[in-house]
């Protein structure tokens, strides 16, 4: 017995433990090495089946996108990460760097939105993961445009409008 422990232990194998059975030649037809099982058993195996979640992660991984999951989650469940509420009268434009624009529908939303910036950039981390929006910046609704056509004359406008 101690032999056969000291010839195992020269091979590098425990002694005690099993090996899985070698089959024959060299690789065989299909690619596979000669000392590689050709059944997947009980256990876990990576040739099992793989939940298509844990395969798009992986996938997503592999190709560098999940910064750009993680922005567009952002864009997707607006309503969800912030309110119902909030989401009718604010919608989000860019995010870029970190930085997320949001568009609100009034002045008044704009003002309450930069009072709601640190409770809604925690609400954004919570969804969606930190760092993914590190700040916002908040504008009000557009104003309408006097240029109008390809050619412009400088000046502030139609005067007599606006008084």
């Amino acid at each position: 017995m101690e032999a056969a422990k000291a010839k195992a232990k020269a091979r590098g194998v425990e002694p005690g433990v099993r090996r899985g059975r070698i089959t024959g030649g060299g690789a065989g037809a299909n690619g596979q090495s000669p000392r590689r099982r050709r059944w997947s058993g009980p256990g876990a195996d990576t040739r099992d089946p793989q939940p298509l979640g844990r395969l798009a992660s992986r996938l997503a991984v592999d190709r560098g996108w999940n910064t750009r999951l993680a922005n567009g989650q952002v864009f997707g469940h607006w309503a969800r990460l912030v309110g119902e509420e909030v989401a009718e009268h604010a919608q989000p434009v860019a995010l870029k760097d970190g930085e997320l624009t949001v568009r609100a529908s009034s002045t008044a939303w704009a003002t309450q939105l930069r009072l709601l910036q640190s409770q809604l950039l925690t609400k954004i981390a919570a969804g969606v993961g930190h760092g993914v929006v590190k700040r916002m910046r908040i504008q009000g609704p557009t104003a309408p445009s006097w240029r109008k056509g390809p050619r412009h004359v400088p000046g502030r406008g139609p005067r007599d409008t606006y008084g």
